[in-house]
């Protein structure tokens, strides 16, 4: 039997999206079990401000994954800009190993980077400092010292704020820069870029010192999930509904 590896992003769950978590529990009961490896590249969570943050909601999520874990197969997981603080607690209790972006692993016969996205997205400026602000473990530190409330509180106005900025930038600006598209895949030395963050779907084909390379963009989640499927040497695309 061929090993089938398994990519998802930008779930965003949240208790104030229900039907998020409806989607995301069918989706570990009866598609992520057919899987040995499971990506999750980012964006888990709506917002994640720690893994001392304990309520039902994520109880329940990280249950679904330490069942996968234990039953099924490896569980994998990098950061995005909303879950940039799950850490090694989260990872204990899902039973999973936490990645640094860029990730390389061989698909198949494919040379592989993964990554969240958001680096990619160098026209928003703005957006680069923020996240350079916030990855640093010192601030994140500092962060983490505070109680729960007021972190939830912090990351209450970031997401009002980030809403607010996002009416005024122009869409190609969020989406990402080519150059550093062209540079990640000279850089990494790799044949397919898989990330999420941007929203957008896709499967890009572009031409670099005269080879052929892949950009796969994972969708979020909404009204239905998304994932890659990685068998026999083919990455396939597959929405599901309830």
């Amino acid at each position: 039997m061929a090993d089938i590896t398994h990519l998802i992003s930008d779930l965003h769950l949240c208790e104030t999206q229900p039907h998020l978590l409806k989607l995301f529990e069918h989706y570990m009961h009866n598609i992520a079990p057919e899987s040995q490896e499971l990506y999750v590249l980012g964006d888990l969570f709506e917002v994640w401000v720690g893994d001392d943050h304990h309520t039902t909601f994520n109880q329940n999520v990280i249950q679904l994954f330490k069942n996968y874990s234990q039953q099924y197969g490896q569980l994998y997981f990098a950061h995005g800009n909303r879950d940039f603080l799950l850490g090694k607690q989260f990872a204990s209790q899902t039973g999973a190993s936490l990645i640094s972006e860029p990730y390389h692993l061989i698909l198949g016969t494919h040379k592989t980077c993964l990554m969240h996205g958001d680096t990619l997205c160098t026209d928003d400026v703005e957006y680069q400092r923020f996240r350079t602000m916030v990855r640093n473990p010192v601030w994140q530190q500092e962060l983490l010292k505070q109680p729960v409330e007021k972190r939830l509180a912090f990351a209450s106005s970031i997401r009002e704020k980030s809403k607010d900025e996002m009416s005024d930038k122009d869409s190609e600006i969020m989406d990402v820069n080519q150059m550093s598209v062209e540079k990640c895949f000279v850089d990494n030395e790799c044949e397919w870029l898989i990330h999420g963050h941007t929203h957008r779907e896709a499967h890009h084909q572009m031409m670099i010192n005269e080879k052929k390379h892949h950009r796969i963009v994972l969708s979020d989640w909404n009204e239905q999930g998304h994932y890659l499927k990685f068998k026999d040497n083919q990455l396939l695309s597959l929405y599901f509904k309830l």
